[in-house]
């Protein structure tokens, strides 16, 4: 299943406008070219419904928001929408402020949303609008662990079956629900919390996952947390004792880019709720 999703994306090469933030614009590009999918990032408000009639997919990220791409975040999404393409919104920061908080939730409420990922405590702020954000971070009391699994896949099923959109919970274990099943995978390496953009460059590959597997989006959601999870084991395994978190930076993606469907399918590590 997650190796038929891969292979789609590397048949079909789906182009993915995203309008996200500059920390991290970089690394979602390459992310996006090393999973064999294309990036495009623009987001003045004079073109991006031009750019978004032209891609296969939307890619919304906050982290650096301000009134310019709010505006032109809005003017994508109904684009997207009205040709039936799938948007992606990763909430950053959610609840860390009223502006970052009122513009997801706005855009959640406004857009046609596939699905959205985030850290269990701006998928939190989301749903109920308070979230125990620590900045960009999830707050401790949110993270989801063995004993909270089952509570925290509930939740997410309810929140995908309130707002018809994919939901993924990403942190040490990950959920990808809709509102029947949910995908708790178990792969990843705590280092990967070292380096900053790992979440910004899933929200970027995943996009491309859904836009390859339209009929099946949560299943691609999961395959996309899983090879995210799964390069990150590989890159941690191929350091060595002189490379740091640059390394490992780097390193993620050249995995994504060697990773095969077949070897994603036999580690991943997940089951369902």
């Amino acid at each position: 299943m997650f190796q038929e999703c891969l292979e789609e994306v590397r048949k079909k090469k789906p182009l993915v406008h995203n309008i996200t933030n500059y920390v991290t614009v970089n690394d979602c590009a390459n992310i996006l070219l090393a999973c064999k999918a294309s990036p495009i990032m623009a987001d003045d408000v004079e073109e991006v419904e031009e750019i978004t009639a032209i891609c296969s997919g939307l890619n919304l990220n906050i982290g650096t928001l301000n009134q310019r791409t709010i505006q032109a975040m809005k003017l994508a999404g109904k684009k997207a929408g009205q040709l039936g393409h799938p948007i992606l919104l990763d909430p950053v920061g959610a609840g860390a402020s009223a502006l970052r908080t009122r513009t997801a939730r706005e855009l959640l409420e406004d857009l046609k949303i596939s699905a959205v990922r985030g850290n269990s405590s701006e998928i939190k702020t989301l749903a109920l609008g308070t979230g125990a954000t620590r900045g960009v971070d999830a707050d401790i009391s949110d993270r989801i662990t063995e004993d909270s699994l089952e509570k925290a896949a509930a939740f997410a099923k309810a929140f995908s079956k309130k707002t018809g959109a994919v939901i993924a919970i990403t942190g040490a274990i990950d959920i990808v629900a809709d509102e029947e099943k949910a995908f708790c995978i178990f792969n990843g390496h705590p280092m990967m919390s070292s380096i900053t953009g790992t979440g910004c460059q899933l929200s970027a590959m995943m996009t491309a996952y859904i836009c390859a597997n339209p009929d099946r989006r949560t299943e691609a959601a999961a395959a996309a947390v899983a090879a995210m999870g799964v390069c990150g084991e590989k890159a941690y395994e191929s350091l060595t004792v002189q490379d740091g978190n640059t390394a490992y930076r780097s390193r993620i993606i050249d995995q994504v880019f060697h990773l095969t469907g077949e070897e994603l399918e036999k580690r991943a590590k997940y089951k369902l709720l």
